[in-house]
């Protein structure tokens, strides 16, 4: 009989769970209770979790493509991070947004409550606005577990 690989066995929950369960317990807890704030905020969109060597990254999109998300959550060994995924065309004149790279921008999230505050809500409408495919506007997204790691080629080139 031939054995099927332990993330094709368990529920995206599961293999989510998982990788969440690498950081510290402060860290998940935060991490999770941040993703329930996004998963309220876009029900109809899918959650695609990527596992990276690192960090741990579920982005948000109406499609099950990660370069059409709305917004990504992203946990790291040194906290919790929300990118915008349009982040370089937000309007941002307090400055809250981080990164300098073409496509995303970030905050770092304390708390799940921070993405209640008045200015993050409008920087995460305006992203939502700026998407090029509208989410569906009734059903559920569903969680598809990405295997990242396995796919990333090395950064830099192998010692001889």
């Amino acid at each position: 009989m031939i054995g099927t690989p332990e993330s094709t066995t368990r529920t995206p929950e599961a293999v989510l769970r998982s990788f969440i369960g690498r950081f510290e317990p402060k860290l998940q807890t935060r991490f999770r209770s941040v993703r329930a704030a996004v998963r309220k905020r876009f029900p109809t969109a899918n959650e695609l979790a990527y596992d990276y060597t690192s960090h741990v990254v579920i982005a948000y999109a109406p499609t099950d493509r990660g370069i059409d998300s709305i917004v990504s959550i992203a946990a790291r060994s040194d906290g919790v991070r929300l990118y915008f995924n349009q982040g370089p065309k937000l309007s941002d004149p307090k400055k809250l947004l981080l990164g300098s790279g073409k496509q995303t921008r970030f905050i770092e999230v304390e708390s799940a409550a921070q993405l209640a505050e008045p200015y993050v809500e409008a920087l995460i409408r305006a992203a939502n606005d700026l998407s090029s495919i509208p989410l569906p506007p009734k059903g559920k997204g569903m969680l598809t577990i990405r295997g990242a790691a396995a796919n990333q080629r090395p950064r830099r080139k192998p010692a001889r």
